[in-house]
């Protein structure tokens, strides 16, 4: 049922998404003519027509190959709106390309603009609705794939979590096989001796292995199990906890190398394309925001005796020490290198506790971007003080100084920042490491300045 399902969406996708690249096409025509003023018709409606019938074809296949076609049940709405985007901004550069090489000059740039706003927006908005519709079915209790657990130790028991935690996925857990008794919650259908029995009995969409350590000498049988069965196999490895969400595998002549730490921005062109972002964002903030920082200095300057600038050694990349720049908010104290800032505390001034609050005390910080002790985006960095202790608390916690810190970032655009959670802090931080694009940190930016601001500290 499940395969059948599948196979009824793609074609419903294929169909709806060949009909909006020939509507959005003959759309953006009666925009660009139409609907805004000015603009003369060179090219006959009727060849609008032709090219979209030429273009339909085309951009299924790259759809297809981007794999908008395939099952996005654990796949989030912007990861499919990202491929989408990408499968579109590529077929508008051949498009391009086609019409310059074949001097094809008369079709109106415009028209073509309006075409790739107008299809990427309404194929965006499908699917959107029908992720929502599914859903919403999924909740109901329709559309659910079954899954048999088998193994009954700490991966599992996560996995069984999540998948009741998140309803939308649509996974109905059927029981679980394993040698061990006594988990409560699930029902035992029988031991690794009877997994072929239990399949052959209650015929699961999907079989998930996840067998603790010591149980790692029934792989093999499992494996067999499922191929003879016909049925998918998924494995969490039972040291899934120390891999990444998307491993990088490396092939020896033959032989799997997994990655345990991929991190994209080793890659020399990635990090260049941080850095030029970096050097541009930090000259312009700071040219834009002068007449706050100066305003920030003078009140600094008045609201108590010190210097206006606060320099604290930071922990950086490759765990090397920096001076982080702020503009002090506190009374000048003893504790400044080791003492957490908290939201009531009293060596905060009243015009300390309004710039903290603004956020304005870090703007200092764009120099440290210059000087490339830090970046626009990425984990906060810590006092040696703290590092040392957190280290041997928080599991990969070093982990974050692999990339150069930053003065804003996810964790921080997701409510930890301030006396809150440390791991919460560090599964973010791990999280952007691991997924980080430019335009990750473009959306961060933005997030940034429409969230991450105005904090939640009180003005006391």
């Amino acid at each position: 049922m499940i395969k059948e399902n599948q196979r009824l969406l793609n074609q419903f996708n294929v169909i709806t998404d060949g009909v909006s690249v020939l509507f959005t096409l003959l759309l953006a025509f009666w925009v660009r003519f139409f609907l805004l003023p000015g603009g003369e018709i060179s090219v006959p409606f009727s060849h609008y027509v032709y090219l979209g019938l030429a273009l339909v074809p085309i951009h299924l296949f790259t759809y297809a190959s981007f794999g908008l076609y395939e099952s996005f049940r654990k796949k989030r709405l912007y990861q499919e709106l990202g491929r989408l985007c990408t499968a579109n901004v590529l077929d508008m550069a051949l498009l391009q390309t086609f019409l310059f090489m074949f001097k094809e000059v008369h079709f109106s740039r415009w028209t073509l603009v309006f075409f790739f706003l107008l299809n990427t927006a309404l194929l965006g908005t499908k699917r959107f609705f029908l992720r929502y519709l599914l859903r919403y079915y999924r909740q109901k209790g329709y559309n659910l794939k079954h899954v048999l657990i088998v193994g009954a130790g700490p991966m599992a028991r996560r996995y069984l979590d999540k998948i009741r935690a998140d309803k939308e996925l649509g996974y109905h857990p059927m029981g679980y096989v394993s040698d061990r008794t006594g988990w409560k919650g699930l029902d035992r259908l029988g031991g690794y001796a009877d997994l072929d029995r239990v399949l052959e009995r209650y015929r699961p969409d999907e079989v998930v292995s996840a067998i603790p350590a010591e149980e790692f000498s029934q792989t093999p049988a499992i494996i067999s199990a499922c191929e003879k069965a016909g049925v998918k196999l998924s494995m969490i490895p039972f040291y899934a906890e120390y891999m990444p969400s998307n491993p990088q595998f490396d092939d020896l002549d033959g032989l799997p190398l997994m990655n345990i730490r991929r991190i994209p921005l080793d890659n020399w062109g990635n990090a260049f394309l941080k850095r030029c972002m970096d050097l541009v964002g930090s000259l312009l903030l700071i040219v834009l925001t002068s007449p706050v920082m100066l305003f920030a200095a003078i009140g600094v300057k008045l609201s108590s005796p010190g210097p206006v600038i606060f320099r604290q050694e930071r922990i950086g990349r490759d765990k090397k020490p920096f001076s982080m720049y702020k503009f002090r908010s506190m009374r000048v104290n003893g504790g400044q290198d080791t003492g957490w800032s908290r939201d009531h505390d009293d060596r905060k001034t009243k015009f300390g506790a309004l710039i903290r609050k603004c956020s304005i005390d870090e703007l200092p910080q764009l120099f440290n971007v210059l000087k490339g002790d830090m970046s626009l985006v990425g984990p906060r960095p810590e006092v040696p003080f703290y590092v040392e202790q957190f280290k041997e608390e928080i599991p990969l916690y070093m982990v974050k100084h692999q990339v150069r810190p930053g003065i804003t970032g996810w964790a921080q655009v997701n409510g930890f920042r301030g006396d809150t959670s440390i791991r919460g802090r560090i599964e973010c931080d791990i999280y952007y490491i691991e997924h980080w694009t430019l335009f990750f940190d473009i959306k961060i930016l933005f997030m940034t300045l429409f969230k991450g601001i105005i904090n939640s500290e009180k003005l006391n």
